[in-house]
């Protein structure tokens, strides 16, 4: 199939090499024109001495070898050819095939020498129209011609001779100009793919954190529940059966909601579109939350206040839910036996104000292994709607936590 293509397009292969060494074709095409004007010099020669034609192929071979290397070093290139041509002028109404390297160099240094170099060959090949002019129509030499035809002619050959230079450089300033245009393309294009890149290892990371804040939310709070329901029921198996069954029923229960979470959060690092699309928790989960830490022996009063003014996102939503949980959680974990908490929902002109308070050991909870995970956890994902949240013991004992989740403007 390789093959087939590179023989079905051959000239593409060609344009690609072309493209891809242009000092190697600089080389062969400066090499041949070099070849064809030094052998097309000696029609001019012929009637010549020794020494003239010696002095006529050393200006053809200044006026073409820089040719050769005419992008490499633009300029020296530029310089030699016209110094090959000042030592033509010594040879009055000579024209050599080798002249035609002022219109190529002039087209090189506007392509790709510098602006001033630019202007300055334009200059060169102007003046040079001057003097090749003076040089084959010279009014102090050629008396017996009359005096208008001579002007006339000096004209012409000025006009000819200067349009040659300039349409030379305005063509080669058009080229520069694509070509700067197309480098600016292509240095916009490695941008763009490099802040790709930087856009997909940021979204990455940024997706590791959700993740792992949601590992944290769902297996720190299903576990304490779990082991707080299970010591109970370990104990109360003694006296009151009944009551272990109803434990295990909520420890059941647990461990199938938080199993159910983590196949949707494994559902979203697989694309399951099915798993995907399952709708997470929000604000309307709250009371199952607050009746699931009720059956784990924790007394929790839900209070709302006021109503919203208008419908927060369901990131905002499944934010102020995981704040829920990771607050009761501590409380469970942290607060000590016989702690009492209190989850108020207030709504305001601005946002949602959440409220998670209790009346444990407060302060002591900072201090114990593992407990600033969550709350850090709290604090990055209020973050990201522009809300705030602050979490300490309170001055009446106790500890509590305050979020702000303002609404999202549109």
């Amino acid at each position: 199939m390789k093959e087939e293509l590179i023989f079905a397009n051959p000239h593409r292969r060609i344009d690609g090499w072309i493209r891809a060494n242009p000092r190697r074709i600089d080389f062969i095409t400066g090499l041949i024109y070099t070849l064809f004007c030094v052998s097309g010099t000696l029609g001019f020669a012929g009637a010549m001495s020794g020494s003239a034609v010696l002095s006529i192929f050393a200006i053809a071979l200044l006026q073409t070898v820089p040719l050769m290397v005419r992008r490499q070093y633009p300029w020296a290139a530029t310089l030699v050819v016209a110094f090959g041509h000042i030592l033509q002028l010594g040879f009055d109404s000579l024209v050599l095939p080798s002249q035609f390297s002022v219109p190529i160099m002039v087209y090189t240094m506007a392509v790709y020498g510098k602006r001033w170099q630019s202007f300055s060959t334009l200059a060169l090949g102007l003046t040079g129209a001057v003097l090749a002019t003076f040089s084959m129509f010279n009014p102090f030499r050629d008396v017996s011609d009359p005096t208008p035809s001579m002007t006339l002619n000096m004209l012409v050959s000025f006009v000819g001779l200067a349009l040659v230079v300039t349409v030379s450089w305005t063509f080669g300033d058009l080229a520069r100009t694509r070509r700067l245009a197309m480098k600016s393309l292509k240095d916009h294009a490695e941008r763009l793919e490099k802040e790709r890149v930087m856009e997909r290892a940021l979204a990455a990371s940024d997706e590791r954190n959700h993740i792992a804040r949601e590992m944290h939310d769902i297996v720190a709070h299903s576990l304490s529940v779990i082991i707080t329901q299970a010591d109970g029921a370990r104990y109360a198996a003694v006296n009151d059966p009944q009551i272990a069954i109803d434990t295990l029923k909520t420890v059941s229960g647990t461990g199938r909601a938080s199993l159910k979470e983590m196949r949707r959060l494994l559902g979203v690092l697989r694309k399951d579109e099915e798993v995907q699309n399952r709708p997470l928790p929000g604000l309307s989960d709250i009371s199952d939350l607050v009746e699931l830490a009720k059956n784990s022996g924790l007394t929790v009063q839900l209070t709302t206040i006021g109503t919203p003014r208008k419908d927060l996102p369901a990131g905002a939503e499944l934010t102020a839910y995981r704040c829920v949980q990771e607050s009761l959680t501590n409380v469970l974990k942290h607060a000590g036996a016989n702690a009492v908490a209190e989850v108020i929902l207030g709504w305001t002109y601005r946002g949602l104000e959440l409220q998670i308070k209790d009346d444990g050991r407060g302060a002591g909870a900072l201090k114990l292994e593992g407990a600033g995970q969550g709350l850090l956890g709290m604090r990055e994902r209020v973050a990201l709607y522009e809300g705030t949240c602050n979490a300490g013991p309170q001055s009446s004992g106790g500890f509590a936590v305050a979020v702000y989740i303002p609404y999202s403007e549109d």
